[in-house]
């Protein structure tokens, strides 16, 4: 009880108490959680202010309300409802799907095949897939801020290759002197982007005017501090910090993407691994995807961590009953939920986001990754499984 008074106390601080409840069909665990308050004071520059609950552009609003599931060892996708929270369909792609992306002007959802060297498009108006197109080592894609150009990372091959955004016609290629680049974020000026390198350990800056690679950070310069194993990087709204999920370090690295330097370290939880913005963007939910195996064959301790990028303090941690491995997702259009892929475990999980609370837990294919939620609100897409601005 004396525990329990101590955790309400904080209530005079903006956090509300919550206690266990029953009914719901998952196992259910004690949360904190941020309430909002009257705030007088002047905002800091938002990134995400566009992409606010329902601020659906007209290309969004045609779109079917769907959920799309790479299952990477399967060559599949499954299709959920997410009124019913069932799968409706599943489709075959090419080999290793990784990532559901939406193309730059939202008319287009790409399932980036890496060993099928493809693209699978979706009509998100009617959630069918096309006829698949070629394209090298497609691990990850992404569309210059100026709408030019998509950026295809190609893992395996250790480059940049930069495609026509409408045609994905090849413009140019670019070696990079670094292994594993998977994850990208673009500074708030739209002049650069930052990749990360996750077998080597390092951050990559790229020069989005002349196409050139300007600089490669190591995150770990010393080894004295956390091994680092970077995977998914996300700007904090204001533009000012980049967040880097390290699934090694198990927690994020900040990263001044100026000054190109790292500027601190937050541990989160095991396998840290995803990192997606609130409607409102006053919060990142970062997916921690664990490790360690429990009973019954989950993997565990997965989470997702609340963080307030305009404090840098953790203001919930969010567990998967009974053990998960939540992975990549993003939040649906008016904020309430976070849908997110079951990485080793074959299943989707979906988070109240008011309350932090596990609501569903959906069986899909083998190795679930890249999950896009869709539609989301926003003018563009930046890639990745929703990077919307």
């Amino acid at each position: 009880m004396a525990g329990r008074l101590a955790l309400c106390a904080l209530v005079a601080l903006g956090v509300a108490c919550r206690g266990p409840t029953h009914g719901s069909p998952t196992e259910r665990a004690p949360v904190i959680r941020v309430v909002a308050r009257a705030d007088t004071a002047p905002r800091s520059p938002n990134i995400y202010a566009a992409a606010g609950a329902g601020m659906l552009s007209p290309a969004a609003r045609r779109a079917r309300p769907l959920v799309y599931v790479p299952n990477s060892k399967d060559g599949t996708v499954s299709v959920i409802d997410p009124r019913t929270y069932r799968v409706v369909r599943t489709f075959a792609t090419g080999a290793l799907p990784q990532h559901v992306v939406p193309s730059y002007d939202l008319a287009t959802l790409w399932v980036a095949n890496n060993l099928g060297n493809s693209l699978t498009p979706i009509d998100p108006v009617t959630g069918r897939e096309g006829r698949t197109v070629p394209v090298s080592d497609p691990y990850n894609l992404y569309f210059t801020p100026d709408g030019r150009f998509a950026v295809v990372i190609a893992e395996r091959r250790q480059r940049l290759d930069f495609r026509d955004a409408h045609t994905l016609a090849l413009v140019a290629s670019l070696p990079v002197q670094c292994r594993g680049v998977d994850h990208m974020e673009f500074t708030a000026d739209g002049r650069s982007a930052v990749a990360t390198c996750e077998f080597s350990g390092q951050l990559l800056k790229l020069d989005l005017a002349t196409r050139q690679i300007v600089g490669y950070l190591l995150l770990d310069p010393d080894g004295l501090g956390p091994r680092a194993m970077p995977q998914d990087i996300r700007a904090a709204p204001d533009g000012r910090v980049f967040y880097v999920a390290d699934m090694m370090a198990n927690g994020v690295f900040l990263v001044d993407p100026v000054a190109f330097r790292r500027v601190g370290f937050i541990a989160t939880g095991k396998g840290t691994h995803g990192i997606y913005p609130s409607r409102d963007g006053r919060l990142l939910y970062v997916s921690n995807r664990g490790w360690s195996t429990v009973a019954g064959g989950r993997r565990g301790p997965g989470s997702v961590t609340v963080l307030d990028p305009a404090t840098r303090a953790i203001v919930a941690t969010w567990p998967v009953p009974g053990g998960g491995s939540p992975d990549m997702g993003n939040v649906t259009a008016d904020g309430t939920e976070l849908w997110l892929s079951g990485r080793y475990d074959g299943e989707v999980y979906v988070f109240d986001t008011a309350t932090g609370r596990l609501t569903h837990r959906i069986a899909v294919g083998w190795e679930p990754h890249g999950l896009c939620v869709w539609p989301q609100p926003g003018r563009y897409s930046l890639g990745h499984t929703g990077n919307m601005r």
